[in-house]
């Protein structure tokens, strides 16, 4: 994989993206969140603000000055992590808006006896949108069309939203041209992800804007080489398990032997994703106990 981390963020700036579209990126910059996460002001006379982003006093006066005193007729949210949802009350309250999402906070699947949600604390339980959205509903803001797309995998709540008319997709953290994706089980799921990550390619959007980083030309040839990237990831594992490993952290040394430190506890929860994907198919076993998950090769 090739990654972009040449990105101007321009925090706070209102900076024009795409077809009536505008990013102002918040000033949460660290190694999960690259430069900030990504706010969208969609529409034109009247607006959306699609990912209002962390609890940032400094962000929401940068929203309410993009807005520049237009109606804000929805906030509208990717997915319910607290980078990209924890300002929506504030916002809410300052603009009068109505909250449209994928719905409530929810796991992709239910916990395991002992088993902890490692981004639990990075997940906004108390989201409650006025508005659900659907998969394929088809919503205008501010004389700009959006189509909703579920897109399961980082968070089973994700949606993307496409520039209907456009070459534009609005990603999420579905995709992002700085970095692959999270997949924290049970928050996320590898299945829903390399699924999602199909759809989105076979969708006829060119170009993608991510919620964190520089918008991505290419799109669908970047989202083959992201699927193909979690297939080699696949297989490693399989080779790794096979050659003797038998916990998350002997993967971790043997598949990322020179990770930024900073970066390893994000590759540990993906390398447990991509685990429990792989023995979920019978190519290897999981067996997961209070001390853990132990690993070993289907054959025993």
């Amino acid at each position: 994989m090739q990654f972009n981390t040449e990105f101007e963020a321009e925090t706070g700036r209102p900076v024009a993206v795409a077809h009536g579209t505008m990013r102002v990126t918040a000033p949460n910059a660290g190694p999960y969140t690259f430069k900030g996460t990504n706010s969208f002001i969609v529409g034109t006379d009247s607006v959306a603000v699609l990912d209002p982003g962390p609890d940032s006093d400094a962000h929401l006066e940068a929203l309410i000055a993009a807005i520049g005193g237009r109606h804000v007729e929805a906030i509208i949210v990717t997915h319910t992590h607290l980078d990209h949802s924890a300002l929506v009350p504030k916002l809410k309250a300052a603009v009068r808006a109505p909250v449209w999402s994928g719905g409530p906070h929810r796991l992709s699947r239910p916990r395991r006896q002992f088993e902890r949600n490692p981004v639990g604390r990075e997940s906004d339980w108390q989201h409650r949108p006025n508005r659900v959205l659907q998969d394929g509903e088809q919503i205008t803001v501010g004389g700009v069309a959006l189509e909703a797309i579920a897109t399961p995998g980082h968070c089973a709540n994700h949606l993307a939203f496409g520039l209907l008319g456009t070459p534009w997709l609005l990603t999420g953290d579905h995709i992002m041209g700085w970095n692959s994706t999270l997949v924290a089980v049970p928050d996320g799921s590898m299945a829903d992800y390399l699924h999602s990550l199909e759809k989105v390619i076979g969708l006829g959007y060119s170009s993608y804007l991510p919620a964190h980083g520089a918008a991505i030309a290419d799109g669908p040839d970047y989202a083959r080489a992201l699927l193909a990237h979690r297939q080699e990831r696949n297989r490693q594992v399989v080779a790794a398990v096979e050659a003797g490993a038998r916990r998350i952290g002997e993967l971790l040394t043997t598949i990322y032997p020179r990770l930024d430190p900073l970066l390893r506890g994000a590759a540990a929860m993906t390398l447990k994703a991509h685990v429990e994907y792989l023995a979920d198919r019978g190519l290897i076993r999981a067996d997961h106990g209070v001390l853990g998950t132990r690993i070993s090769p289907a054959s025993r």
